[in-house]
């Protein structure tokens, strides 16, 4: 697993979103930038205080023209319930097996929990900023928005 290095292509994937629709990164290639968060698991306390702090800052990413897209190895169903409890307005994806966060060579913390890195992606598809904390949950948005 090679680690992803700003200003290199992202890596091309499809997964499941919490609707059960694929959703490919190359179908905002050319129309938007695309913000790719890797996170722990749905509903825990960091996770949601992430995701949280990615929702109220949503219009300000419209704003940015950018696509906000959360990625964990939770299933549909279990991101379709995240998603509602806490009105989440972005695509929440099922990455079951670690397959796409292998891809962009997302460690894990202490080798037992998924990484929490964030990419912002241009819309040519290269990676403009990474950013990881597995602790600094909030920070994630801001570090966005300031790459955008």
């Amino acid at each position: 697993m090679s680690e992803l290095k700003a200003d290199q292509p992202a890596p091309e994937f499809e997964l499941p979103d919490q609707a059960g629709n694929v959703v490919r990164l190359s179908q905002f290639r050319g129309k938007r930038a695309v913000v790719v968060y890797f996170y722990p698991k749905d509903d825990t306390t960091g996770c949601t205080a992430e995701a949280c702090s990615f929702r109220d800052a949503f219009p300000r990413f419209e704003g940015a023209d950018a696509e906000i897209i959360g990625i964990s190895d939770d299933s549909p169903e279990s991101h379709a319930k995240f998603a509602a409890k806490h009105n989440l307005p972005f695509t929440l994806l099922s990455d079951k097996g670690g397959k796409v966060r292998k891809l962009f060579g997302v460690k894990k913390t202490l080798g037992i929990i998924p990484g929490r890195v964030t990419y912002v992606i241009d819309k040519t598809g290269i990676v403009r900023h990474i950013f990881s904390s597995q602790t600094a949950f909030t920070r994630h948005v801001t570090e966005a928005l300031s790459a955008l």
